[in-house]
């Protein structure tokens, strides 16, 4: 599988996941799915690293470094959200 294609579908995930906290959040299961995605998207980035040998010239640590950061604080924003209701 062409490696671009590898690495542009967790990238896609983490933009559509963008798309949907930007849209209007009703509780926090909306946040939840969100997370979700991201954890999924971290999964598939661990796979296309392996597959390409983690040969990404450290794009793909650095894009991995993200999506688990962004997972953290989509964490702690459903969290906070359960609490808030």
């Amino acid at each position: 599988m062409n490696k671009r294609l590898i690495f542009a579908v967790p990238v896609a995930l983490v933009l559509a996941a963008g798309v949907a906290v930007a849209a209007e959040v009703r509780d926090w299961q909306d946040l939840h799915r969100v997370h979700e995605n991201i954890v999924r998207s971290i999964h598939e980035l661990e796979r296309a690293r392996a597959a390409n040998h983690y040969d990404m010239a450290g794009h793909g640590a650095r894009a991995e470094q993200l999506l688990r950061e962004a997972e953290h604080e989509l964490h702690e924003a459903v969290e906070a959200a359960k609490h808030a209701h």
